[in-house]
């Protein structure tokens, strides 16, 4: 691979780059203060510049963050599907990179399998960013760092608590505890657990997860609580019913989160099926802070941005 600055994961970025770009979010952020949100930054980074966002995966957060992040920034978006590109099929996935390589100045993508993204990183000469694949969703958990220290300041040392499937999300979670220092606890059941790469990660960087199969034991002392969807937008119904009846106990509602601290967050990355994985009453509750979340999205994609272009 060369050495172009590649955003495609946290347990593959050095963790005080990553401290940097959480830190330039936040401050990116309160520099915007309350202008109107179709107002451009003071600071243009990107002016001049052109952003490929790739979608092989649908999207609302991750296409609009983006896409709104370059604009605020001076740049300016093409926005690619799968259907349009064929990537990989027409044409390799080493050529595409190579010729958007010679249009734009910086490639998001948001495909399935991770090979899609570590080839196209490896044969562009322009800085690649890892929207999310099957593996990981690394921009997710930057803004998830970001929101909790927005509110409760360093996350390092606090208690992260997971309720759920071990999914691409959590990966990047275990990643996170690994590079930014924090304990993380997943409570799911056995036939989903995560995969052993992203808790290995975590356990080399003296941050071992603690995995607690009975949701009530794991939130104790939780100072933030995390789920997501049980299901993908591509899980055939039989999957869907299964996974429902695996994950039924471990749904975060208002007694699930009585057991953690009482000044303790809750997070989802959305979109969420409410009362399913999560009831209304905790989204819409005072722990929750699922729509600063959302918006975090923007600010520490910025920051990723700026990184990769060495602004």
């Amino acid at each position: 691979m060369n050495m172009m600055k590649h955003f495609l994961d946290i347990h593959t970025t050095d963790a005080a780059e990553l401290r940097h770009m959480i830190d330039t979010g936040l401050a990116m952020k309160r520099a915007r203060g309350g202008r109107p949100k179709g107002a451009p930054d003071d600071d243009q980074p990107l002016k001049g510049h052109m952003v490929a966002l790739i979608f092989e995966k649908p999207s609302t957060r991750t296409r609009v963050s983006f896409d709104v992040g370059v604009r605020q920034m001076g740049g300016e978006t093409m926005v690619l599907s799968g259907k349009e590109m064929q990537l990989g099929h027409g044409e390799t996935i080493a050529d595409t990179a190579r010729v958007l390589s010679r249009y734009v100045d910086l490639i998001m993508i948001r495909t399935f399998e991770e090979q899609t993204l570590l080839e196209m990183a490896e044969h562009a000469t322009v800085p690649v960013i890892n929207g999310l694949t099957n593996r990981t969703h690394p921009c997710q958990i930057m803004a998830d760092v970001m929101t909790y220290e927005e509110h409760r300041g360093p996350i390092k040392d606090r208690k992260v608590v997971w309720s759920g499937d071990g999914n691409n999300v959590f990966a990047s979670f275990a990643h996170a505890a690994g590079q930014f220092g924090f304990d993380l606890t997943f409570s799911g059941p056995e036939t989903l657990n995560p995969e052993a790469a992203c808790l290995d990660f975590a356990a080399a960087k003296g941050r071992p997860v603690t995995i607690e199969r009975d949701p009530f034991k794991a939130m104790a002392g939780a100072d933030l609580v995390v789920t997501d969807t049980w299901v993908s937008m591509h899980d055939p119904e039989s999957a869907k019913e299964r996974r429902h009846n695996q994950l039924r106990a471990y749904q975060v509602n208002e007694h699930l989160m009585s057991l953690a601290k009482p000044d303790s967050l809750f997070m989802h990355c959305l979109p969420a099926h409410r009362n399913d994985e999560v009831t209304s009453a905790v989204m819409d509750g005072p722990h929750s802070v699922i729509f600063d979340e959302a918006e975090n999205r923007l600010h520490a994609q910025k920051a990723v941005m700026r990184w990769c272009l060495g602004r």
